[in-house]
Protein backbone atom coordinates (compact mmCIF):
# COMPACT_ATOMS: atom_id res chain seq x y z
CA UNK A 1 0.00 0.00 0.00
CA UNK A 2 1.49 3.22 -1.02
CA UNK A 3 2.68 5.86 1.78
CA UNK A 4 0.97 9.23 1.97
CA UNK A 5 1.63 12.06 -0.92
CA UNK A 6 3.28 14.75 1.00
CA UNK A 7 2.65 17.31 -2.04
CA UNK A 8 -1.36 16.53 -1.18
CA UNK A 9 -0.47 17.05 2.33
CA UNK A 10 0.82 20.61 1.73
CA UNK A 11 -1.98 21.71 0.39
CA UNK A 12 -3.96 20.63 3.25
CA UNK A 13 -1.79 21.81 6.27
CA UNK A 14 -1.61 25.48 4.10
CA UNK A 15 -5.31 25.99 3.93
CA UNK A 16 -4.86 25.52 8.12
CA UNK A 17 -1.65 27.01 8.64
CA UNK A 18 -1.81 30.08 6.22
CA UNK A 19 -3.72 32.66 4.94
CA UNK A 20 -3.15 36.23 3.36
CA UNK A 21 -4.44 39.08 5.22
CA UNK A 22 -4.03 43.14 4.28
CA UNK A 23 -1.64 42.04 1.36
CA UNK A 24 0.23 39.35 3.48
CA UNK A 25 0.99 35.90 4.00
CA UNK A 26 0.73 34.98 7.71
CA UNK A 27 1.80 31.89 9.36
CA UNK A 28 0.64 30.14 12.32
CA UNK A 29 3.57 29.96 14.76
CA UNK A 30 3.70 27.96 18.33
CA UNK A 31 6.57 29.99 20.04
CA UNK A 32 9.91 32.01 19.63
CA UNK A 33 12.76 31.34 21.42
CA UNK A 34 16.86 32.04 21.78
CA UNK A 35 19.20 28.66 21.61
CA UNK A 36 22.36 27.10 21.79
CA UNK A 37 22.01 25.44 17.76
CA UNK A 38 24.54 26.93 15.61
CA UNK A 39 26.62 28.24 18.41
CA UNK A 40 23.04 30.70 19.22
CA UNK A 41 20.37 31.20 16.76
CA UNK A 42 16.71 32.70 17.42
CA UNK A 43 14.34 30.66 16.27
CA UNK A 44 10.70 30.91 15.34
CA UNK A 45 8.62 27.62 15.63
CA UNK A 46 6.06 27.04 12.57
CA UNK A 47 3.10 24.77 12.90
CA UNK A 48 2.19 22.29 10.49
CA UNK A 49 4.65 20.22 8.25
CA UNK A 50 4.43 18.12 5.06
CA UNK A 51 5.65 14.64 6.64
CA UNK A 52 4.75 13.05 9.48
CA UNK A 53 8.15 11.89 11.10
CA UNK A 54 8.19 9.28 13.41
CA UNK A 55 10.95 10.98 15.51
CA UNK A 56 9.79 14.38 15.28
CA UNK A 57 10.83 16.33 18.86
CA UNK A 58 7.99 18.96 17.58
CA UNK A 59 5.26 16.45 16.69
CA UNK A 60 2.22 17.64 18.51
CA UNK A 61 2.94 21.35 16.62
CA UNK A 62 4.07 19.83 13.04
CA UNK A 63 1.55 16.81 12.68
CA UNK A 64 -1.86 18.87 13.92
CA UNK A 65 -2.64 22.75 12.82
CA UNK A 66 -5.12 24.38 14.97
CA UNK A 67 -2.42 25.66 17.49
CA UNK A 68 -0.73 28.90 17.93
CA UNK A 69 -1.36 32.15 16.57
CA UNK A 70 -0.77 33.71 13.06
CA UNK A 71 2.14 35.91 12.14
CA UNK A 72 2.96 38.15 9.36
CA UNK A 73 6.61 37.88 7.91
CA UNK A 74 7.58 42.00 9.88
CA UNK A 75 5.74 40.75 12.79
CA UNK A 76 7.82 37.47 12.55
CA UNK A 77 11.22 39.68 11.91
CA UNK A 78 10.88 41.79 14.91
CA UNK A 79 10.06 38.69 16.96
CA UNK A 80 13.60 36.79 16.08
CA UNK A 81 15.59 39.89 14.98
CA UNK A 82 14.72 41.45 18.43
CA UNK A 83 15.71 37.85 20.19
CA UNK A 84 19.05 38.04 18.02
CA UNK A 85 19.98 41.40 18.47
CA UNK A 86 19.40 40.70 22.45
CA UNK A 87 21.14 37.98 22.66
CA UNK A 88 24.24 38.55 20.31
CA UNK A 89 23.75 35.80 17.76
CA UNK A 90 24.63 35.40 14.29
CA UNK A 91 21.94 33.79 13.28
CA UNK A 92 18.05 33.21 12.82
CA UNK A 93 15.53 30.27 11.80
CA UNK A 94 12.20 29.18 11.35
CA UNK A 95 12.14 25.82 12.98
CA UNK A 96 9.71 23.27 14.46
CA UNK A 97 7.49 22.04 11.13
CA UNK A 98 8.36 22.69 7.33
CA UNK A 99 8.79 26.77 6.71
CA UNK A 100 8.37 26.16 2.79
CA UNK A 101 5.03 25.47 2.96
CA UNK A 102 4.26 29.20 3.52
CA UNK A 103 6.46 30.35 0.49
CA UNK A 104 5.34 34.09 0.54
CA UNK A 105 5.53 34.39 4.13
CA UNK A 106 9.28 32.58 3.98
CA UNK A 107 10.36 34.80 0.99
CA UNK A 108 8.83 38.42 2.71
CA UNK A 109 10.73 37.19 5.98
CA UNK A 110 14.25 36.55 3.92
CA UNK A 111 13.82 39.88 2.41
CA UNK A 112 13.68 41.54 5.84
CA UNK A 113 17.03 39.65 7.45
CA UNK A 114 18.62 40.80 4.17
CA UNK A 115 18.56 44.16 5.88
CA UNK A 116 20.62 42.90 8.47
CA UNK A 117 23.87 41.73 9.62
CA UNK A 118 22.39 37.96 10.61
CA UNK A 119 22.31 34.92 8.59
CA UNK A 120 18.89 33.39 8.20
CA UNK A 121 19.23 29.28 8.36
CA UNK A 122 16.46 27.56 6.18
CA UNK A 123 15.68 24.29 7.49
CA UNK A 124 13.67 22.39 5.11
CA UNK A 125 12.78 18.81 4.20
CA UNK A 126 13.21 20.28 0.23
CA UNK A 127 10.30 18.41 -1.07
CA UNK A 128 9.16 21.65 -2.16
CA UNK A 129 12.13 23.02 -3.38
CA UNK A 130 13.06 20.06 -4.85
CA UNK A 131 9.69 19.85 -6.98
CA UNK A 132 9.43 23.39 -8.06
CA UNK A 133 13.65 24.85 -9.08
CA UNK A 134 11.96 28.46 -9.04
CA UNK A 135 12.12 28.08 -5.49
CA UNK A 136 15.85 27.84 -5.29
CA UNK A 137 16.57 30.52 -7.86
CA UNK A 138 14.31 32.38 -5.69
CA UNK A 139 16.54 31.84 -2.91
CA UNK A 140 19.36 32.37 -4.79
CA UNK A 141 18.68 35.98 -5.09
CA UNK A 142 19.01 36.26 -1.09
CA UNK A 143 22.97 36.40 -0.02
CA UNK A 144 22.04 36.22 4.27
CA UNK A 145 20.68 33.03 3.73
CA UNK A 146 22.01 29.01 4.25
CA UNK A 147 19.72 26.41 3.50
CA UNK A 148 19.54 22.92 5.10
CA UNK A 149 18.39 20.08 3.67
CA UNK A 150 17.06 17.69 6.23
CA UNK A 151 17.04 13.92 4.82
CA UNK A 152 14.87 11.54 6.34
CA UNK A 153 17.35 8.41 6.26
CA UNK A 154 19.89 7.00 3.54
CA UNK A 155 17.47 5.30 1.62
CA UNK A 156 13.86 5.68 -0.25
CA UNK A 157 12.73 2.41 1.75
CA UNK A 158 13.97 4.22 5.39
CA UNK A 159 12.53 7.63 4.27
CA UNK A 160 8.97 5.73 3.66
CA UNK A 161 9.22 4.06 7.32
CA UNK A 162 10.15 7.22 8.95
CA UNK A 163 7.98 9.41 7.38
CA UNK A 164 4.56 7.57 6.43
CA UNK A 165 5.80 9.47 3.11
CA UNK A 166 5.44 6.97 -0.26
CA UNK A 167 9.19 5.96 -1.10
CA UNK A 168 9.07 7.69 -4.47
CA UNK A 169 9.34 11.13 -3.23
CA UNK A 170 12.53 10.38 -1.16
CA UNK A 171 14.52 11.32 -4.61
CA UNK A 172 12.68 15.07 -4.11
CA UNK A 173 15.18 15.39 -1.37
CA UNK A 174 18.40 14.89 -3.67
CA UNK A 175 16.50 17.19 -6.46
CA UNK A 176 16.19 20.16 -3.86
CA UNK A 177 20.22 19.56 -3.70
CA UNK A 178 20.55 19.55 -7.68
CA UNK A 179 18.60 22.71 -8.06
CA UNK A 180 20.16 24.62 -5.23
CA UNK A 181 23.25 24.15 -7.01
CA UNK A 182 22.11 24.81 -10.24
CA UNK A 183 20.78 28.15 -9.08
CA UNK A 184 23.78 28.84 -8.08
CA UNK A 185 24.05 28.54 -4.84
CA UNK A 186 27.67 27.13 -3.24
CA UNK A 187 27.20 23.28 -1.55
CA UNK A 188 28.90 23.43 1.63
CA UNK A 189 28.26 26.60 2.45
CA UNK A 190 25.13 28.25 0.67
CA UNK A 191 23.78 24.78 0.83
CA UNK A 192 24.14 21.44 2.51
CA UNK A 193 22.60 18.37 3.43
CA UNK A 194 21.82 16.98 7.06
CA UNK A 195 20.66 13.38 7.35
CA UNK A 196 19.01 11.59 10.60
CA UNK A 197 21.31 8.66 11.05
CA UNK A 198 19.57 6.61 13.65
CA UNK A 199 17.90 4.13 12.31
CA UNK A 200 20.42 3.57 9.21
CA UNK A 201 23.48 1.23 8.66
CA UNK A 202 26.74 2.01 7.40
CA UNK A 203 25.98 0.30 4.09
CA UNK A 204 23.22 2.57 3.24
CA UNK A 205 24.96 5.59 4.75
CA UNK A 206 27.90 4.83 1.92
CA UNK A 207 25.21 4.32 -0.63
CA UNK A 208 23.84 8.22 0.08
CA UNK A 209 26.99 9.39 0.36
CA UNK A 210 27.38 8.55 -3.30
CA UNK A 211 24.56 9.42 -4.67
CA UNK A 212 25.19 12.95 -3.17
CA UNK A 213 28.97 13.18 -4.72
CA UNK A 214 27.18 12.46 -8.04
CA UNK A 215 25.63 16.02 -7.24
CA UNK A 216 28.45 17.78 -6.41
CA UNK A 217 31.97 15.98 -4.03
CA UNK A 218 31.55 19.00 -1.37
CA UNK A 219 27.77 17.91 0.11
CA UNK A 220 30.01 14.74 1.15
CA UNK A 221 32.14 16.72 3.02
CA UNK A 222 29.41 19.13 4.03
CA UNK A 223 27.19 16.59 5.86
CA UNK A 224 25.57 17.51 9.29
CA UNK A 225 25.08 13.98 10.70
CA UNK A 226 21.81 14.00 13.38
CA UNK A 227 20.78 11.67 15.62
CA UNK A 228 17.00 11.21 17.49
CA UNK A 229 17.52 12.92 21.17
CA UNK A 230 15.03 10.87 23.79
CA UNK A 231 12.94 13.72 24.79
CA UNK A 232 10.45 12.62 26.69
CA UNK A 233 7.73 13.23 23.82
CA UNK A 234 10.31 11.65 21.66
CA UNK A 235 10.12 8.49 23.40
CA UNK A 236 6.41 8.63 23.79
CA UNK A 237 6.07 8.79 19.63
CA UNK A 238 8.45 6.41 19.23
CA UNK A 239 6.75 3.49 20.97
CA UNK A 240 3.40 4.48 19.31
CA UNK A 241 5.38 3.70 16.25
CA UNK A 242 7.30 0.61 17.61
CA UNK A 243 10.54 2.55 16.56
CA UNK A 244 13.64 2.01 18.21
CA UNK A 245 16.62 3.57 17.04
CA UNK A 246 20.28 1.87 16.83
CA UNK A 247 21.77 5.03 17.90
CA UNK A 248 20.24 7.88 20.23
CA UNK A 249 20.96 10.67 22.84
CA UNK A 250 19.61 11.57 25.83
CA UNK A 251 19.03 15.33 26.09
CA UNK A 252 22.12 15.60 28.12
CA UNK A 253 24.24 14.44 24.98
CA UNK A 254 25.24 11.23 26.57
CA UNK A 255 24.13 8.32 24.17
CA UNK A 256 21.49 5.79 24.83
CA UNK A 257 20.52 3.17 22.89
CA UNK A 258 17.40 2.16 25.15
CA UNK A 259 13.93 3.75 25.13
Amino acid sequence: MPGLDPFKLTEEVYKKVARFNKGFEERRYYRFRGGKWYGGIATGDVVGCNLRCKFCWSWRYSYYTDKGEFYNPLQVFEKVYGIAREKGYRYVRLSGGEPTISWRHLIELVKLIDETDKVFILETNGLLIGRNENYAKELANHANIVVRVSFKGVSPEEFEMLTGADRSFFQYQFKALENLLNAGLRPGEDFYPAVMLSFSDQAGYTRFKSQLAKIHPKLVDSIDEEYVILYPHVVELLKRNNLKPKVAYRPDGIPDFMI
